[in-house]
């Protein structure tokens, strides 16, 4: 199982995040991170031996990417395009290389239940050049679609987010959106059983090959930390899945 954490985005825990974490997302000027953080964050993964990822959003730091904007095709390809060359070119100077894509916030959420942002991000993905698969929600429209244009797309779960009966992620302004006190146990059910209690305790399938850990949820290095230790007690073996 893969445990992946958002970074570069302004928080204080990157480096601690970075000593738990398998693979690090990380933000490439869209919701948020600029040349420095890229550079800083990348360093540390590469000292870590993290696998690195773009973290690509709507081109939104002010809500931090969490408001859903709709953006024609081809100027949110051109966006996201531009995001993966930009931490591309931090990777390499460091000696490293990208080795997925996740889009965050409102995009990772619509690219889920809507094709048509999800060609625009895939679109993005090929004509960078280079075959990078993406993290996606199981079962979602976007994972279809990338599939069809034969890019291959990695299931995700969310250990610190609750989902609702369709197995999607609650939306954060809902009380009960954000998950502490059973990041661990949840880890383990997802990575045993391919499934988890929705918000209203309904057992919901949902397998994943990685799962995420936010890292501006509260008490996010104790977390993740809690979450390595119960799954490779659990006899999971945490790895990167590219």
């Amino acid at each position: 199982m893969d445990l992946n954490a958002d970074l570069g985005e302004g928080g204080d825990h990157d480096a601690a995040l970075l000593g738990i974490v398998t693979s690090a997302s990380i933000a490439c000027g869209g919701h948020a991170g600029d040349q420095q953080s890229m550079t800083d964050t990348v360093a540390m993964a590469v000292h870590n031996g993290v696998s690195i990822g773009a973290h690509v959003s709507y081109p939104d730091p002010k809500h931090f990417g969490r408001r859903d904007l709709d953006l024609p095709a081809d100027i949110l390809c051109s966006e996201i395009l531009s995001q993966l060359h930009a931490l591309d070119r931090v990777a390499r100077s460091a000696g490293a290389s990208l080795h997925y894509v996740k889009a965050h916030g409102a995009l990772y959420n619509r690219m889920a239940d809507d094709a048509a942002t999800a060609e625009a991000v895939l679109t993005a993905i090929q004509q960078f050049g280079t075959a990078l698969p993406i993290l996606i929600l199981p079962d979602c429209i976007g994972m279809d679609v990338a599939r069809a244009r034969g890019i291959a797309a990695v299931a995700e779960a969310f250990v610190d987010r609750a989902y609702t009966d369709a197995g999607r992620l609650v939306p954060r302004a809902q009380p009960g959106a954000v998950i502490t006190d059973a990041a661990a146990e949840r880890a383990v059910s997802i990575a045993c059983q391919g499934r988890v209690r929705s918000i209203n305790n309904r057992v919901i399938e949902l397998a994943a090959r990685s799962l995420c850990v936010h890292s501006d949820t509260p008490g996010a290095v104790t977390l993740a930390r809690t979450v390595r230790d119960t799954l490779l007690q659990a006899g999971i073996t945490l790895r990167a899945f590219a």
